[in-house]
């Protein structure tokens, strides 16, 4: 069988480890990263141990048995992200003595997740549980970085990515390969937070739609007084006999 990692010893010593894959409870392609493998060879020997690192992450479970073995590990732990150490696998890294980012690698942090099924009462569970397993990741992050578990959670809500740089800057990380003695310190780093780049994304949307034209509410005038109009005079009762209504009437009595 396969494993996923690689012991050498070089000259001082120093057995070299890589760890290489998802991280799991079992293994079923012969790949996977299981704490019952790790352990077997992590204390089949001693002496100080050169951690490479570069997997997407997985079992937090899993990855949280690695973690408590590396740190109960008598000697000294460098751990070096050569490409990528991301969920899970960031975790295993923070259990290292010194740890070390390759200036091309990334690191990310993220809120855990999994999948439930059944009624509202199971649901709520699963989020008990995640909210749970949430707080022991931070606590991982919280003794490495110094942090605030308040900060922490914020990025691990954002689903944040770090470059070597930004990862040093926040503590995840104590050296950054390659740079030389002469690197400045206040490099800016860069990180990458999904939910904080789809709020960008946004408000730039919402920057470039057309605003409709600003109304203006013009003055009241004042009201316009109409002049009277005159009054007709009405006709004067008029009592004489007509001569036309005089013949009329005679020609009735006849």
């Amino acid at each position: 069988m396969r494993h996923f990692w690689n012991w050498v010893k070089n000259a001082n010593e120093t057995r070299a480890l890589f760890l290489e894959g998802v991280i799991a409870e079992e293994s079923w392609f012969s790949d996977e990263v299981t704490p019952a493998m790790f352990k077997e060879e992590l204390f089949a020997g001693s002496g100080p141990i050169l951690l490479h690192i570069n997997s997407p992450g997985g079992d937090c479970i899993a990855a949280s048995q690695i973690y408590t073995m590396l740190m109960d590990y008598p000697h000294d732990i460098t751990v070096q992200i050569d490409g990528m150490a991301a969920s899970a696998a960031s975790v295993i890294a923070m259990a290292g003595t010194k740890v070390c980012m390759s200036p091309t690698s990334m690191m990310m942090i993220h809120n855990p997740f999994t999948c439930a099924m059944g009624d509202s009462d199971e649901m709520r569970k699963a989020i008990q549980l995640l909210d749970e397993v949430k707080e022991s990741i931070i606590n991982a992050y919280e003794i490495k970085t110094g942090l605030s578990r308040t900060k922490l959670s914020h990025l691990m809500d954002s689903e944040t990515w770090m470059n070597a740089l930004k990862a040093k800057e926040l503590g995840f990380c104590d050296e950054v390969l390659y740079t030389g003695n002469g690197k400045p310190d206040d490099v800016s780093g860069f990180s990458f937070a999904r939910r904080v780049a789809d709020a960008c994304l946004m408000n730039r949307v919402i920057a470039s739609m057309p605003k409709p034209a600003p109304v203006v509410n013009e003055p009241a005038s004042a009201p316009v007084e109409l002049e009277p109009e005159p009054a007709i005079p009405e006709p004067e009762p008029d009592n004489r006999v007509k001569a036309a209504d005089l013949e009329k009437r005679l020609a009735l009595l006849k």
